[in-house]
């Protein structure tokens, strides 16, 4: 499979090259330039298969030729010993979890294909990288778990000073480990704009093999569109009907890597969302992508420290503008309906759901008259652990969930014995110490 850049329909590279240098000098984002039909892989999949042969399988089918089959299946392999979980909630309605990673949280899966896609590259360039992250609480203690043990990959994390999560004292570059957390005196913004300035001089960041480990590489985001293969290979003897998919857009990943799956042959018939800013719906009801009334010349780049992939969603409908509003259903919702929907999950079905959850199920109910033709289901997406969101939960609903002991040890606040930093001079000087 070949990629190419949402503003650049000439530019073509491999998979390998995508992933090492992910942010196009155009200023756009890699997305697939060539139509898969994985029919014979997802088609043949059934309760038994694993969330890593699945991801093992469509990566050898992505990239077959860059990759042997056997790499394919040893990436996924060491990739995901844990995998999603597909709950039948009543008859037509059903729940993806993408939490029962190490931290609870949805990006475990992003994080843990990507770097070991990013080892094996390294691997056979002989060669090295680093990361270059602005970190969330989740986000840090998600790449230091997933970096021990490799050895082509080091990774400089930003963060507000006191906001350091889930590391070890053996994690840390100063003590043989690969990963240097960075305190910032100032806020997240602080934080993105030292790490925009680092990716805005190519020079630099290329010299130092810089990458990002958010789905503004597409090897972060490829591997969402694993999440719907699996659920249709659990489902696909359960629905007799349409299958639509309900979540929250986020910065719109998942519902791209849902597209991606549809167009590589996976039966799905569309994707129930709140509206947002930037996705929404017009007069007469149908979806609208308002961005895509600016020329790219007018846009900024992408950014790399917190992207959305609204333009690879315009990408995948740019040919069909009709299908676009045939496909994705945006609902306006208000945080009442919002917070009745999780009231409604917790006193229907037992469940404790966060705010995002919560709007999925709503705008799945209020788009129950397209989901129920022909036999038709629904699959909630449910991204994080309800206890990454228990203060929200305890609010709406009274009841406050517990987080497990696995993700309590994962996200445990971390210490670090170096003073903060406030300057981009600083941090070049630390990615040059980290990267060489």
């Amino acid at each position: 499979m070949r990629f190419t850049s949402t503003r650049n329909k000439a530019l073509s590279v491999g998979f390998a090259e995508a992933v090492l240098h992910c942010m196009p000098k155009d200023g756009g984002l890699y997305v697939p330039s060539d139509t898969e039909d994985l029919r014979r892989w997802i088609l043949y999949t059934d309760k038994t298969t694993s969330f890593a042969s699945v991801a093992g399988a469509l990566t050898s089918a992505f990239i077959k030729d860059e990759f042997s089959p056997i790499i394919c299946e040893t990436i996924a392999t060491k990739a995901f010993p844990f995998e999603p979980a597909v709950r039948r909630l009543d008859d037509a309605l059903f729940m993806l979890e993408l939490f029962h990673g190490p931290s609870g949280c949805h990006r475990d899966f992003g994080i843990a294909y990507l770097t070991a896609c990013l080892e094996t590259i390294l691997q056979m360039r002989d060669s090295s990288a680093t990361i270059l992250a602005v970190t969330r609480r989740e986000t840090g203690a998600v790449l230091a778990h997933e970096l021990r043990g490799k050895k082509r990959i080091k990774a400089v994390v930003v963060c507000p000073k006191g906001s350091v999560y889930g590391m070890q004292e053996s994690d840390y570059c100063w003590n043989g480990g690969n990963i240097y957390p960075v305190e910032i005196e100032g806020t997240e913004d602080d934080c993105r704009n030292l790490v925009r300035a680092i990716f805005a001089d190519r020079d630099f960041s290329e010299a130092k093999r810089l990458t990002v480990a958010n789905t503004a590489n597409i090897g972060r985001l490829l591997p969402q569109a694993f999440f719907y293969p699996f659920a249709f290979s659990r489902l696909k003897d359960e629905v007799p009907g349409d299958m639509y998919y309900a979540l929250a857009p986020g910065n719109y990943s998942n519902i791209v890597a849902g597209l991606y799956s549809w167009r590589f042959a996976l039966p799905l018939n569309g994707f129930f969302i709140p509206a947002a800013d930037a996705l929404t719906v017009d007069a007469a009801g149908d979806c609208i992508v308002l961005d895509s009334v600016v020329p790219y010349a007018d846009r900024r780049p992408a950014d790399p420290t917190d992207p959305s992939n609204i333009e690879r969603l315009e990408e995948v409908f740019s040919a069909n503008k009709l299908m676009m509003r045939n496909f994705v259903y945006p609902v306006k919702l208000t945080d009442a309906v919002t917070d009745d929907a999780v009231k409604e999950l917790f006193v229907k079905y037992g469940i404790l759901a966060d705010r995002h959850t919560g709007r999925a199920y709503a705008a799945a109910k209020l788009k129950a008259d397209i989901s129920a033709e022909d036999g038709g289901a629904v699959v909630i997406v449910a991204r994080d652990h309800p206890c990454l969101s228990a203060d929200y939960i305890r609010q709406t609903t009274g009841e406050a969930p517990k987080m497990p002991e696995r993700i309590a040890s994962v996200l445990k606040i971390s210490r670090i014995a170096r003073a903060a930093i406030s300057s981009e001079a600083e941090l070049r000087a630390i990615i040059s110490e980290v990267a060489g």
